[in-house]
């Protein structure tokens, strides 16, 4: 949770803090009004050009402010990319992520979308995310 509460930037959902108590814990996170990305797809089978391009363009501004962080988010998928009121792409679930500066040996992540590295138990860094 510390490493998404550290991230800063407006393509990545804000966590703003957490509490527990005995059985649960509570995330305190900004308000997406929309959905996520994997729910447009299902719903119009496809992106416009434009849709797209704005899409990667938003999730590559992201993923490089996290890997300059040393932050691997290390579950990229429709599902962990929300959109906002304004329609704005959003970096969400930060539970598989790592801060680190070294290649990591954890294979983790949906299988569906694991990159090569990790299907090979190879070491990786943040090339995992791209």
């Amino acid at each position: 949770m510390e490493i998404q509460m550290s991230l800063h930037h407006p393509n990545i959902l804000r966590l703003y803090g957490w509490f527990h108590d005995d059985e649960r814990i509570f995330l305190i996170l900004e308000y997406i009004h929309r959905s996520e990305l994997y729910r447009l797809l299902r719903k119009n089978g496809h992106l416009s050009e434009k849709q797209a391009a704005t899409y990667i363009a938003s999730l590559t501004n992201a993923l490089a402010y996290c890997h300059e962080k040393h932050v691997i988010h290390r579950d990229i998928k429709p599902e962990n990319l929300l959109l906002d009121h304004e329609g704005r792409l959003k970096i969400a679930d930060f539970g598989l992520s790592v801060k680190s500066r070294s290649k990591r040996q954890t294979m983790c992540g949906t299988l569906d979308y694991l990159a090569p590295e990790m299907v090979e138990n190879k070491a990786h860094d943040y090339v995992v995310d791209n």
